[in-house]
């Protein structure tokens, strides 16, 4: 399916973002990045408003919309609530999930071997979020899938970044078999247990993703 031009554009500026090019608080002017990207301001809108989601950006009325990165400790913080939301999910799932989800699980995994084959961390991302969807549903608590799924989008920036880590990718896809696993033997604890692995951010992920942020406020 092919993706919307506003979520291509959104994907470049979190680039931008993080590299450095656009500054922490430096103000993001539509017209300009219309002109950028050859688009209508309607997709870079649409893009700013991702953004916004994520806490990558901020709309302050009346005067626009700046570039806001988030501390250190903000971010491990949000980390560590969902990597115990996604254990819950996980934990919940092992006794509610449908056959027909375990099959979409394996399918999307599939996908997922394909991207790291090919060494597409952002290919990789799309399908490892439709995993993660997956779960939040087959939780079987709709009021916990819809916060995962809020604090998923909030982020979606930093859960990219941290696929680019030399490595990642096989370990992620590694951990996603071992969840399919636990699920399969109906194993609550042992799926919970490797889902907030795969999620927390510490030791090298910690780095890396710290670096990221270091390299972007320079």
């Amino acid at each position: 399916m092919e993706r919307k031009r506003s979520d291509i554009i959104a994907d470049q500026l979190e680039e931008l973002i993080f590299n450095g090019t656009f500054g922490n608080g430096e103000r993001l002017d539509e017209v300009q990045l219309s002109a950028r990207f050859g688009v209508s301001r309607t997709p870079v809108r649409e893009a700013l408003l991702r953004l916004a989601q994520s806490g990558l950006v901020e709309h302050f009325p009346r005067r626009g919309v700046f570039v806001r990165q988030p501390g250190p400790i903000e971010l491990i913080e949000m980390f560590e609530v969902m990597a115990e939301l996604e254990a819950t999910c996980a934990r919940f799932a092992a006794s509610r999930i449908s056959d027909r989800a375990v099959s979409e699980l394996n399918e999307t995994n599939r996908r997922c071997h394909a991207a790291v084959e090919a060494g597409d961390a952002d290919l990789y991302y799309r399908e490892n979020e439709k995993f993660h969807a997956i779960l939040y549903k087959e939780s079987g608590n709709s009021f916990l899938e819809q916060e995962c799924l809020r604090l998923q989008r909030r982020l979606q920036p930093f859960r990219r970044t941290q696929l680019r880590l030399r490595g990642r990718l096989k370990q992620s896809m590694q951990e996603h078999e071992q969840i399919v696993a636990a699920l399969g033997q109906g194993d609550g604890s042992h799926a919970a247990e490797v889902m907030r692995g795969h999620v927390a951010v510490q030791g090298e992920k910690f780095h890396h993703l710290m670096a990221s942020l270091k390299t972007a406020a320079a």
